[in-house]
């Protein structure tokens, strides 16, 4: 039988759903309760609550509203929980940007998001104020203190003093836009990965219920950064759903971050390898512990001996995770609920499907049915992404035949996924993403360079730590310290090379290729 196109089966639907409701019905049932801790000052969920709504109706006021795009660049203060929701509250659009961006970074995010607005923390408007400029995108401040000699730029508390407050946030689809994430690729230009409602709050759920016991009365570490989604959903979001409280950090120091978890007692620690490296080590000049029941690692793969160190020092145990900007972002963890898997990530996510593909075969996705065959990581859900802004080849790149690709090669045995290696050359330092084409482009403008070669090397601080090998000019001489300033003027301070090998020629394959494995062995050799 052949039926007619009928709106009730073939429409979207009348179904609404937003992420602002992690904030506004955890505020409207429990208003008292500590949502934030930041220097000393504790700011309920009705408190947050009504600074939101003040916020989105000065925002409301600027003409934003459904499908804007807003960027923000915001630290890890109680402003970017009042400006993220007030945006995803109006309907609107969040794109979080990089704290440690150049004002060229920001300028291209800016174009490329085609933002109608940017929110700015005073710290900031060093390099995103002339971003701005050079973008055409109307900006307001937050944190600008009102002294004489401070720029003469409109704040948004300002605004929101005298803005009608929004009384309740925007019924939004299920599938509308909720945020554009910027993720470095192969390109060297990041993309702007789109994300749902439904993506986001499905991860909420699905994480609180299978994943992490988060309870209402848990104190929850919050020095991984707000911008990234690891810290949005991980930190933000699960702690607003369950109406947990949160203590901001906004720049991870190990010494204060365990002087901050003993004096509110925090009861989870949520952190990149890295952070766990530096509580160890600031746990070693005290014997004081806070009451931790579990931590979270995630954004790069946690060494076995780190994992057992931070449990044998805090009596908490480490459950390692896995997951990327376009799966919202997690795919898989070790879950509470069951033995932790050391050197996996664990299980994925309830209604989240992965699979082990093979990675040579393009345009289509070929399913590896051995179990503990080695191949590309395939992901498919109710997490997944709704495409790369502005790049449909991209995004028909990424996801084929419904699974996405993630690049990674892992293994599948028993439901268990264990994280091998990168398909792609992709660098991760402190839990960020370092493209080595992105780097390399930056070097090719030093005027003495040739051509460069970006890798990644193992670092037991660092998880990875980026080296260039570099070829210089005919009858030019390379200074490395000259070119590692060079590239720090130039891009974010977790991408730029501290370690520039000036060699005569570089390894090349038949194709034409450099061999970075190759350097890769190379310099660990000489390293030792």
């Amino acid at each position: 039988m052949t039926h007619l196109p009928d709106p009730a089966i073939d429409g979207p639907g009348f179904g609404t759903i937003s992420l602002a409701s992690c904030l506004a019905e955890t505020a409207t049932r429990h208003p008292d309760r500590r949502a934030l801790i930041f220097m000393g000052t504790t700011t309920t969920y009705g408190e947050l609550w009504a600074q939101t709504r003040a916020y989105a109706g000065a925002l409301r006021a600027r003409g934003i509203g459904r499908g804007s795009r807003v960027a923000l660049i915001v630290p890890n203060v109680p402003d970017f929980a009042r400006v993220f929701y007030a945006v995803i509250s109006l309907g609107a659009i969040a794109v979080p940007i990089h704290l440690l961006f150049k004002a060229e970074e920001i300028e291209y995010v800016l174009r490329d998001a085609g933002a109608d607005l940017v929110v700015v923390a005073a710290p900031m408007l060093g390099e995103a104020a002339p971003a701005a400029a050079a973008a055409g995108v109307p900006l307001v401040t937050v944190l600008l203190p009102n002294d004489p000699g401070m720029p003469d730029l409109p704040r948004l508390e300002a605004e929101a003093s005298v803005a009608e407050p929004i009384e309740r946030h925007v019924a939004v689809h299920p599938t509308d836009a909720a945020t554009i994430l910027y993720t470095s690729g192969t390109t060297g230009f990041p993309k702007g990965a789109v994300g749902s409602h439904l993506a986001a709050v499905e991860q909420v759920h699905c994480s609180l219920i299978d994943s992490f016991d988060l309870r209402a009365d848990d104190v929850v570490f919050g020095g991984l950064p707000l911008f990234h989604a690891f810290g949005q959903m991980a930190v933000m979001n699960m702690a607003f759903r369950v109406g947990a409280a949160i203590i901001l950090l906004p720049k991870f120091d190990p010494q204060q971050a365990l002087d901050l978890l003993l004096e509110y007692e925090a009861t989870a620690f949520t952190a990149v390898p890295t952070m766990f490296v530096g509580m160890i080590e600031a746990a070693s000049h005290t014997d004081r512990r806070p009451p931790l029941r579990f931590a979270v690692s995630g954004g790069a793969a946690l060494p076995v001996a780190v994992l057992e160190a931070f449990k044998a020092t805090f009596g908490a145990d480490v459950h390692e995770g896995y997951g990327l900007t376009e799966t919202a972002p997690t795919v898989s963890s070790n879950t509470l609920h069951e033995p932790i898997r050391p050197g996996t990530v664990g299980r994925s996510l309830w209604g989240v499907d992965v699979a082990i593909a093979d990675p040579e075969v393009e345009g289509r996705i070929e399913l590896l049915a051995e179990p503990g065959a080695l191949g590309e990581v395939v992901v498919r859900g109710h997490n997944l992404f709704k495409g790369y802004l502005g790049r449909p080849e991209a995004s028909e790149a990424a996801v084929v035949d419904g699974w996405f690709r993630t690049g990674d090669l892992g293994t599948l045995v028993d439901g268990v996924i264990t994280i091998v290696d990168r398909k792609k050359d992709m660098i991760v330092r402190n839990g960020y993403n370092v493209y080595p084409s992105e780097v390399e482009a930056v070097l090719a403008r030093h005027p003495k360079v040739a051509i460069s070669a970006v890798f990644g090397l193992a670092d037991d601080v660092h998880g990875q730590e980026v080296h260039a090998a570099v070829i210089a000019k005919e009858g030019q001489d390379l200074d490395a310290d000259e070119l590692v300033a060079f590239a720090k003027e130039r891009i974010a301070a977790y991408k730029y090379p501290r370690v520039v090998h000036v060699v005569d020629q570089l390894p090349i394959g038949a194709s034409g290729k450099v061999l970075k494995r190759t350097l890769v062995e190379q310099f660990t050799a000489v390293r030792g």
